[in-house]
C-alpha cells in the first residue's frame, strides 16, 4: 500500500504485534570460523548478566580455546540431554530442561547444528523456534555459508557444499551482528592453533580459508547483515507511517513505457541492481491514455515486462492518474532509490498536453537517484492517431448528434416554462452523458457542440451563429467551459474507475487461482486445476504436459477430451521443455504451431508445459493479458514446485528410514555374530591342541580370521554412515604403519610376497593411527583376496606438497571404467577373481580416507595389476 496516506501498513504492526508475544533472536554472523562469534556471545551474555538479565548457556561449544573457556565460568551452564545413538552416548541440548528453567536469555552456539537421531528437532534452529515461542530471548552464532540461499554461491568459489543449512526467514525478526575478522588475522589465527589443531588448519589453509575465499565470505556476511537491517529499518517506517526514501539499502525501480527502446532501459537497471547488490523492478503504469494504445504497443509493454522477469526482477502494473503520479506512488510504497528512465523524443504538442514526466521526477523526489537513457521515438503521427482514436468511431458521433437533438427538442418543450435563462443547464446533460459513456475527448467535442446549438436555437437572433447580446456572449463561453470541465472531471473519473475495476478483476482473479491451487495435493488435480481455471480466466483451451518416464504426454486439459497434438505442436512443446523458452502461436519460435506452450520453471528447472490456444486460430494471450498471464504461470510454477519439494521430503524419509534400517541390520549381524565367531575361534585352538598335525586346521583359522574381518568391516561401515567417528590424529611413520599391518594379516598374506619399497626418510605424516590401520588392512587383504598369489608391492613417495603410500598387486587389474566405482558400498569386482567377497573394504578404506581428509584412489598400473594410492598432505 502506498506509505503517504500516514496511516501504518497493518502488516507492519501484525508482525511487531506478533513479535513481541515471543522472544528475541539475536545472530552473531561470521565469515568463517575462528572470527570470534562464540566469544562475542558469550561476552555479551557476560555483560546481560551483570545487568540483572537472567542468562544461562544452553550450549556453547569452546573447541578448547582458553579464551573462550574463561567466559564461560560466570555464567550457568545447563546439563546437556544425553541420546543413545548406534551404541555411542551423545550430547545434544537439553531443551526440555531449558523450558523448565525458563530463562529470561539463553545462548545457544551452532544455529546450523544438526541434532542426532531421536532428538525433538532434526536441526537446532527448530528447537531455537520453539525458545523464541515460548517467550525465551535466544542469542546463537552462524557462519554465512549456513545460510539457505547463499549455500550454492559459497560452494561455487569454495568447492565445499555446506551440508548444515537454516531458513533465510530465521533473519526476518531477528537482530543480526556481524562478527568480522580481517582475512589475513584470521589467517594468523589458524597458524597459530587458535581455531583447528595445527594438521587441520594445514589443510583449511590450503583450501577453505585461503585470502580470496575469506575476502568473498566477509562481504556476503556484511551484505546479509546489511540486508537485514534494511529490513528493519523499512518495517520501522511501516509501522510509524513515515514516508521518503531512505538509503540504508539500494532498490531500484525501472520505468516501462510502450515506445520502442525500452528492453534497453530493463537491461540498464539489470546491470545497475546487479553492481549495487540490490533488489529492482520493472514498472508499467496504465493511465487513461493507455486505453488508446495498439495492440502492437501492448505487446511492447508484455514483452519488455516478460524481459525483465525473466533477467530476475519483480514486474507491476499500477493503475494511476498520469504516469509520473504513478511512479510517484511505486517509488514510495517500494521506498526506491534509484529510478531508471527512459526519455524519448516527444512533438512539443504532446509535451503540452501530457508534460515531461522525467521533469517530474526530478523535480520534488529527495533522495532519489535518476537515471535518463535516452529512449526510442514515438511514431510518427500517433499523437494525432491517439487523438482521432480517443474521439470514437462513426458511431460514437452518431450518438452525440442523437443526444444533442434530444436535448434541443427537450429544450424547446421546456421553453415556455422556464425561459431561454434555465435552458442551457440542460445542455449540460449531454456533456456528462457522453464524457461517461465515451470518455474525455467525446466528452468536450459534445460541450463544444452543446454550446453551438444552444446558441443557434435559443440565442437572438435565433437560427445564427451570432450572438447580439453580450450577456448571452458570456453565458455560451460558461457553458462551453462548464461542459469542458465537466467532461474532463467525468472522463478522467471514468477512466480511473476502468483502471481500478479492471485491476481489482484481475487481483481477484489471480487470488482465486492460488486458493484453488492451495486446496489440491497431487499432480493430476493440480494439473487439471491449472487448465481449468486458465481456460475460465483467459478464455481459451489450455492443456499441460508434463515428463512421464523420459517423455512428454498431456495428463490435463480444459476440455472433457485430451487434444491430438500434431508432430509441429510436439516439437514446439518439447522445445519449450528442454530450453525453458515459449513456443509456438505468438512467440518467435516454431510460430506455425496452434498452440502457444509456456514452461512452468522454478528453482528446480521446467517442472511442466502449459499449453494455450485460442479458438479463432490468432495470438492466445493479448498484449492487455500478458501480464496476467505471467502471474498465473508464476502460481503454477509455484504449485508444481510445493509437489515436487514434498515429493523429495517423501523419497528422503524413505531413505532416511532404509539407511535406518540398514544401519540398524549391519550393526545387529555385526555384534551378534561376533560372540559365536569367539567360540568358533576357541573351539579351533582347542582341536589344533589335540591334533596339532591336522590340514584342517590352518584352514579354519584362515577363515575365521576372515570372518572377524568381514564383521569388523560392517561395524566399521555403521561408525561412516552414522558420522560417529572420532578422529585422534597423530605423527606417523608409514613404515611402522606398514609394517602394522602386514603382521597382522600374516596368515592371509602367506601366499604373496611382499615388496616394501617404502622409503625410511619419509617425513611423518598427520592421521588417526587406528583408522590408517583399518585402511591397510583392507587394502592388503583386497590386493592378496583379488591379486592372486603374486608380489604385493607397498610403496612410499615424495610429492611437491605431501606424501603418497601405494598398495599394487599383480593380478588381473580393474575393470575399465571401474576405478571410481569399486569404492562404492558393496561394489564387486567382474570376472575371474576379482569377483566375490563383501564389498565393504574399500568402501571403508574410502570413508576413513576422507574422514581424514586423506586422498584415495584407483588404477590399473601400466606395467600390470590394480594400484591403490594413499596421498597425505603435509602441513
Amino acid at each position: 500500500m502506498p506509505v503517504n496516506d500516514d496511516r501504518p501498513s497493518p502488516e507492519a504492526l501484525l508482525r511487531a504485534a506478533r513479535r513481541e508475544s515471543r522472544g528475541k533472536l539475536k545472530i552473531f554472523l561470521g565469515a568463517a570460523p575462528g572470527v570470534g562469534k562464540t566469544f562475542e556471545m558469550l561476552r555479551e551474555g557476560a555483560e546481560r548478566l551483570k545487568a540483572g538479565t537472567d542468562v544461562v548457556i544452553a550450549i556453547v561449544e569452546t573447541h578448547g580455546r582458553a579464551e573462550t573457556q574463561a567466559l564461560v565460568a560466570p555464567l550457568e551452564v545447563l546439563p546437556r540431554r544425553q541420546i543413545a545413538y548406534q551404541g555411542q552416548t551423545l550430547d545434544e541440548m537439553d531443551i526440555d530442561g531449558l523450558l523448565a528453567r525458563a530463562p529470561q536469555l539463553a545462548l545457544v552456539d551452532e544455529f546450523a547444528h544438526t541434532n542426532v537421531t531421536g532428538s525433538r528437532h532434526p536441526k537446532r534452529w527448530q528447537d531455537v523456534m520453539e525458545l523464541l515461542d515460548a517467550g525465551i530471548d535466544v542469542h546463537t552464532t552462524l557462519n554465512v555459508q549456513h545460510v539457505e540461499s547463499l549455500n550454492d554461491v559459497v560452494a561455487s568459489f569454495t568447492r565445499v557444499r555446506v551440508r548444515e543449512t537454516v531458513p533465510d526467514s530465521v533473519f526476518d525478526d531477528a537482530e543480526v551482528e556481524v562478527v568480522d575478522l580481517p582475512p589475513d588475522e584470521l589467517i594468523e589465527r589458524l597458524k597459530a592453533g587458535k581455531v583447528y589443531i595445527p594438521a587441520e588448519a594445514t589443510r583449511a589453509l590450503d583450501r577453505f580459508f585461503s585470502k580470496a575465499n575469506l575476502s568473498a565470505l566477509r562481504e556476503m556476511a556484511l551484505r546479509r547483515a546489511a540486508q537485514s537491517v534494511d529490513q528493519a529499518m523499512l518495517e520501522h517506517l511501516d509501522i510509524h507511517a513515515v514516508g521518503g526514501t531512505y538509503a540504508g539499502g539500494e532498490r531500484v525501480l525501472v520505468a516501462v513505457s510502450e515506445l520502442p527502446g525500452a528492453e534497453a532501459l530493463v537491461r540498464t537497471a539489470k546491470r545497475l541492481a546487479d553492481a549495487l547488490k540490490a533488489p529492482w523492478q520493472a514498472v508499467s503504469i496504465e493511465t487513461p491514455r493507455s486505453e488508446g494504445f495498439t495492440d502492437q504497443q501492448r505487446r511492447q509493454i508484455a514483452d519488455t515486462l516478460s524481459l525483465a522477469a525473466s533477467l530476475g526482477g519483480t514486474i507491476a502494473t499500477i493503475p494511476a492518474e498520469s504516469v509520473a503520479a504513478g511512479l510517484r506512488t511505486q517509488i514510495e510504497e517500494m521506498r526506491a532509490t534509484q529510478l531508471v528512465i527512459g526519455k524519448s523524443v516527444r512533438s512539443r504538442w504532446f509535451r503540452l498536453r501530457h508534460g515531461s514526466v522525467v521533469e517530474a521526477m526530478l523535480s520534488g523526489n529527495a533522495g532519489l537517484a535518476v537515471h535518463v537513457i535516452p529512449a526510442g521515438a514515438a511514431p510518427p503521427n500517433q499523437p494525432r492517431r491517439v487523438a482521432l482514436a480517443d474521439r470514437g468511431t462513426a458511431l460514437k458521433a452518431a450518438a452525440i448528434v442523437a443526444l444533442i437533438a434530444l436535448t434541443a427538442g427537450l429544450g424547446t418543450l421546456v421553453e415556455p416554462v422556464i425561459g431561454v435563462g434555465g435552458i442551457d443547464l440542460i445542455f449540460l446533460l449531454p456533456v456528462i452523458i457522453a464524457s461517461g459513456v465515451f470518455g474525455l475527448w467525446p466528452g468536450v467535442t459534445t460541450g463544444v457542440l452543446a454550446g453551438l446549438t444552444y446558441n443557434f436555437l435559443f440565442l437572438p437572433p435565433l437560427y445564427t451563429f451570432t450572438i447580439a447580446d453580450p450577456q448571452s456572449l458570456l453565458t455560451m463561453f460558461v457553458l462551453i467551459g462548464i461542459a469542458t470541465f465537466t467532461a474532463n472531471l467525468t472522463g478522467r473519473l471514468k477512466a480511473r474507475a476502468t483502471l481500478g475495476v479492471r485491476g481489482a478483476l484481475e487481483n481477484a482473479a489471480v487470488a482465486a487461482f492460488g486458493q484453488a491451487l492451495t486446496r489440491v495435493s497431487d499432480w493430476e488435480a493440480t494439473s487439471r486445476t491449472v487448465s481449468i481455471e486458465m481456460a475460465r480466466l483467459l478464455d481459451l483451451d489450455v492443456i499441460v504436459l508434463d515428463d512421464r518416464e523420459g517423455q512428454l504426454v498431456c495428463n490435463a486439459a480444459s476440455t472433457e477430451v485430451l487434444p491430438t497434438l500434431g508432430p509441429v505442436d510436439r516439437a514446439a512443446a518439447d522445445w519449450c521443455w528442454s530450453k525453458g523458452e515459449a513456443t509456438g502461436a505468438g512467440t518467435g519460435t516454431l510460430v506455425s504451431s496452434d498452440w502457444q506452450f509456456q514452461p512452468l520453471k522454478t528453482s528446480l528447472g521446467v517442472l511442466a508445459v502449459v499449453g494455450l490456444s485460442a479458438s479463432d486460430g490468432g495470438d492466445p494471450v493479448g498484449a492487455g493479458r500478458a501480464v496476467l498471464l505471467a502471474t498465473l504461470l508464476g502460481q503454477a510454477a509455484l504449485a508444481h514446485e510445493r509437489l515436487k519439494l514434498e515429493d523429495q521430503v517423501r523419497e528422503v524419509s524413505v531413505l532416511r528410514e532404509r539407511d535406518r534400517l540398514r544401519a540398524a541390520l549391519l550393526s545387529s549381524i555385526g555384534h551378534d555374530l561376533r560372540t559365536p565367531l569367539t567360540s568358533v575361534g576357541a573351539a579351533i585352538d582347542a582341536i589344533a591342541r589335540d591334533h596339532p598335525e591336522s590340514p584342517a586346521v590352518p584352514v579354519a583359522r584362515s577363515e575365521v580370521a576372515r570372518l572377524r574381518r568381514f564383521l569388523d568391516n560392517l561395524v566399521d561401515m555403521v561408525r561412516i554412515d552414522s558420522g560417529a567417528l572420532r578422529l585422534a590424529p597423530e605423527a606417523i611413520d608409514l613404515t611402522d604403519a606398514v609394517a602394522s599391518a602386514v603382521h597382522d594379516l600374516k596368515p592371509l598374506l602367506l601366499a604373496n610376497r611382499i615388496a616394501l619399497r617404502v622409503p625410511p626418510d619419509l617425513p611423518l605424516v598427520q592421521a588417526d593411527p587406528t583408522l590408517l590401520h583399518h585402511i591397510l588392512i583392507n587394502l592388503l587383504a583386497n590386493a592378496a583376496v583379488h591379486g592372486g598369489a603374486g608380489a604385493i608391492e607397498i610403496g612410499g613417495s615424495r610429492i611437491r606438497d605431501g606424501v603418497t603410500l601405494s598398495v599394487r598387486d599383480h593380478g588381473p587389474g580393474l575393470p575399465a571404467g571401474s576405478e571410481a566405482q569399486v569404492f562404492e558400498t558393496f561394489a564387486q569386482g567382474r570376472g575371474g577373481d576379482r569377483h566375490g567377497g563383501s564389498g565393504l573394504g574399500l568402501a571403508i578404506a574410502k570413508g576413513f580416507a576422507e574422514a581424514m581428509g586423506v586422498g584415495i584412489a584407483a588404477q590399473n598400473d601400466p606395467d600390470g595389476g590394480a594400484k591403490f594410492t594413499l596421498r597425505f598432505v603435509l602441513p
